[in-house]
């Protein structure tokens, strides 16, 4: 497919502001173009060039793209834009590496955000970089930088979780790997969802770390919520949100516990819980290791059922 040359400028009237589209001459290569979390004006005009000059569309969801170009007044031509997915397989992959081996631009659009982040763009850069091409990126809004900006927890250190397994014991277990992590924790989590993901991180967590949760970031119903993990809990039961969702969670504290009252706390819940959820409960409230407090309670009844034998 031949390369446009044709460099031409088109006034786009928005809201009362012009917006210049260039046509530019792209050389091959794959274009991730970050498009907006919520507000269609936060894409950049980098980006709209190159939605305006790629020889081939590619996109996570093809109508999302084609309204947002729509609302910019990109014009489609004579280019259908190419689905591109969680469910695609490497002949899709290889389809868009012969297209640019052929000469062609490609861009690809995520679906909000920025591409390859909780995004099925990573594969497709590896393949494009695999067959010695090159791969770019306008960058752009990030639902999970946006959260974090707006959660006033520290931004000097953080890890990007995605989103969490939907099974209990999953997503447990995640949380469990990250809970030592020495930064900010931030994932995405949906509306059905967000109350058990809550629930699990108030247990294997800590109820009392500092948390807030943003919903429809950038949009006209934007909401930051800002609470300890148990009381954020609370309230998303008691008004369950809607829209997309960012978490975020400050970092566990480091105190030091002493043994005894490992031993003590542990005594009280496993006289009313099962020694499962007693470990859980213990080594949440005391921001402690899952192994180290399982590893006491084992040992404690054992000496339970000694002294019951005796």
């Amino acid at each position: 497919m031949a390369l446009r040359s044709q460099i031409a400028i088109i006034n786009v009237q928005l809201g009362g502001s012009s917006v210049n589209h260039t046509y530019v001459s792209l050389a091959p290569a794959l274009y991730f173009v970050a498009t907006p979390i919520g507000s269609a004006r936060d894409i950049t005009l980098r980006a709209l060039d190159i939605l305006a000059s790629a020889d081939v569309l590619v996109a996570e969801d093809t109508r999302t793209l084609r309204r947002l170009m729509d609302i910019h007044a990109v014009p489609l031509k004579d280019r259908k834009i190419q689905s591109y997915h969680d469910h695609s397989k490497e002949k899709d992959r290889e389809r868009i590496v012969r297209a640019i081996e052929a000469g062609a631009s490609v861009a690809y659009a995520s679906e909000a955000g920025m591409p390859l982040i909780a995004d099925p763009g990573f594969a497709l850069a590896r393949a494009v970089q695999a067959a010695d091409h090159t791969v770019t990126i306008a960058p752009g809004a990030s639902a999970a930088l946006a959260g974090l900006a707006l959660s006033g927890l520290p931004t000097d250190a953080f890890f990007f979780g995605g989103f969490l397994p939907n099974t209990q014991a999953a997503r447990r277990k995640k949380l469990e790997n990250l809970k030592d992590i020495p930064g900010t924790l931030i994932f995405f989590e949906a509306p059905k969802r967000v109350a058990a993901c809550l629930s699990d991180m108030v247990l294997m967590l800590g109820g009392n770390r500092d948390a807030a949760l943003a919903r429809e970031l950038t949009k006209k119903f934007e909401t930051v919520i800002k609470a300890p993990l148990d009381s954020l809990l609370q309230t998303v039961k008691s008004a369950p949100p809607k829209g997309e969702i960012v978490l975020i969670v400050g970092q566990g504290s480091s105190k030091i516990v002493h043994p005894d009252q490992i031993d003590n706390d542990l005594k009280a819940a496993m006289a009313s819980h099962s020694l499962r959820d007693a470990v859980d409960l213990v080594a949440a409230s005391m921001g402690a290791t899952r192994k180290t407090i399982y590893k006491r309670a084992l040992e404690l009844a054992k000496e339970k059922g000694d002294d019951d034998a005796g």
